[in-house]
Order: C-alpha cells, then structure tokens, then sequence
C-alpha cells in the first residue's frame, strides 16, 4: 500500500502540474503555428545570410516565433546553416526559439512566479549578445567551413523530420486573407499537432519526473544540496549546480519548468533556477547531437560558449524577488 500511495502521490503533483499548464501550451502553440505558417522558411533563411547585429536580431524573433522543442531547435538551426544561413544567426535563432518563447514564459508565470517569465525575457537576449559575440571571437572560420562540411553530411540526429518540412502557406495575398484561406486554416493545424507533437514526449517526463521527486524526494535533501542555511554560498553555488542538474536530467525546454518549480521551492537561489531552465541545449543527448551535425570540435566550442553566455545567472541582483515564493498547489508545493 506504501508504494502505490507513493505513486499515488508523485501522480498526483504531476497532474496538477498538467492543469495548470494545458491551456498556456495550446495558447503558445496556436501563436507559433499562425506565424510559422505565414513565414516561409526560405524567407528565414535569406534573412539569415550574416551575423551582423540586424540580422541577429531577425534571428532572435523569428526564433521566438518557432519551436519551441529544443531537439527539433537543434534540427532546424541545422537546416538553415546547410541552406545558407550563417552559423551564429542559426545558432541565435536556436536559442531563441527555446529560450524566448511565449508558452515557456507563460508556464514559468504559472508554476513558479512572474519575476521568473521575467528573468527569461532579460536573461535570453543577454544570453544571445554573449553567445554572439563568443562566437564571433573564439570560433573561427576554418572551424565553421568544417562543421559545414559536417553538416551537409546530413547524419541523422533528432527530429530532422520536423525541421525538413515547410508547411507555411505558399500562395499570395495580404497576412489575413493567406490566414483565413483553406490553406492557411490547413497549415496552421498541421503545424498545431507538429509542435505538439515535438515536445510531447519532454512534457511527459518531465512532469512525471518533476511530480515523482516533488513528493518523494525530503526537503532536507534539497536544504542541503543548494546551501540554503548559508545564503551568500547559495547565491554563487545555485548557477552551478543549477545546469549540473539540467544536463543530467535529459529533459529539454518546457519539459524542465515543472522540474525547476520543483528546485525553486527546494531551496535553489533564483539565479540557479534561471541557469538551469537556460541550460537545456547543453543536455547530454542534445551535445551528441551537436557531434554528430557538426563535429568533435564545433560541439565542444558550442557547449563552451553556451556555458560563457549565460549571463542570466546574475539576474537574482536585479530581478525583484521580495515578492517570489512558492504558488500554493504548484510545483513542488505539496506536502510530503
């Protein structure tokens, strides 16, 4: 009986979890499926022909209309490099389309608090001008003609379906008449169940893991762990262990914001929450992937520079936090 409460219990968390944050996911993906509808993908791509600041900037909106599926991210930025896009503006793109989206800030306002939707909004394009400029210094051309050559290999990595498909509508005409035509209404829903689709599979697991350590794991576990009894070591020690925990947890994008209520309300700072949900292009299966796409050594530098840019992690200085705690029945909020 002890075992079945338990998982009575951790089914429990995780499905008020999957109440709170339903309706946020259908909101975000029905906003990124009308625009990724309207947007022809050739058009990104001609749009992210250098690495100039303009086009950066192209390339973190466009990417925060996207996906926001950190495998089919990692896919699509892929995609673009094979087809003309300079390397950082679709390394940029990537970001943002996991770091910047609507549904994520939406979720982190509902399982966690505001000041963390807010944290992202800052943090990710500091995250972006950081990583940029990495780039733009430590990575060099002879390494970016390389990883081009890797990648035009086309070596299956994750998602790669998703990221080949171009379902936005071709025929003419202003934005709404495009929008409101059988084709537009067809590939609005096609991409709705292809974003769906894509993140699924994360969203599971990480609510199951986020509702399976929110009541199984003490509270003294996590006192310890963060240094919560000493609050200067737990500021500068949450930014680090924050990404140690997201690179081992295999979970990537939205599928780690239940996991971070979870963290937050064991006693992390909050600069180590922020570290840990901007740390999901760094995960395990995510770095094989960058191997395979672009090689030893581009993944290696990627993971470096994407480690240089998280600049976020100082946003508990300037964030208010006064007013941050715990949403009653959210993430990690049960008793145990």
């Amino acid at each position: 009986m002890r075992v079945l409460d338990a998982l009575g219990h951790a089914l429990g968390v995780a499905g008020t979890m999957t109440w709170e944050i339903t309706w946020s996911l259908i909101l975000g993906f029905t906003l990124a499926a009308v625009i990724q509808a309207l947007v022809r993908r050739q058009t990104i791509t001609r749009l992210l022909g250098d690495d100039s600041p303009k086009t950066l900037a192209r390339a973190t909106g466009l990417g925060a209309a996207s996906s926001s599926c950190s495998y089919a991210a990692v896919a699509l930025a892929r995609s673009l490099f094979r087809r003309g896009a300079s390397f950082t503006a679709a390394m940029v793109f990537e970001i943002a389309s996991t770091n910047l989206v609507v549904e994520l800030g939406i979720i982190l306002a509902l399982l966690i608090s505001w000041q963390f939707t807010l944290a992202e909004f800052i943090g990710g394009p500091i995250m972006i001008v950081l990583v940029a400029v990495a780039f733009r210094i430590f990575v060099r051309q002879q390494l970016i003609d390389a990883a081009r050559e890797q990648a035009d290999k086309g070596l299956a990595g994750s998602m790669e379906g998703h990221a080949s498909m171009d379902m936005s509508i071709q025929s003419g005409g202003s934005f709404r008449r495009r929008l409101v035509s059988r084709e537009g209404y067809t590939a609005v829903s096609h991409i709705f169940v292809m974003e769906w689709a894509s993140v699924i599979r994360d969203i599971v697991v990480g609510l199951l893991i986020a509702g399976a350590v929110g009541a199984w794991v003490p509270d003294s576990f996590w006192r310890h762990l963060f240094l919560t009894g000493h609050p200067l070591a737990a500021r500068l020690w949450g930014p680090v262990i924050g990404p140690v925990i997201s690179l081992l947890s295999f979970v990537c994008s939205i599928g780690n914001v239940p996991l971070a209520g979870v963290l937050w309300n064991g006693g992390i700072s909050f600069g180590g929450v922020t570290a840990f949900i901007f740390a999901d292009l760094i995960i395990i299966p995510i770095l094989i992937i960058y191997r395979k796409y672009y090689g030893t050594k581009m993944m290696l530098a990627i993971t470096r520079d994407l480690l240089r840019g998280h600049g976020h992690r100082r946003l508990h200085h300037r964030v208010p936090l006064r007013r941050v705690g715990p949403r009653p029945g959210g993430a990690g909020g049960q008793g145990r």
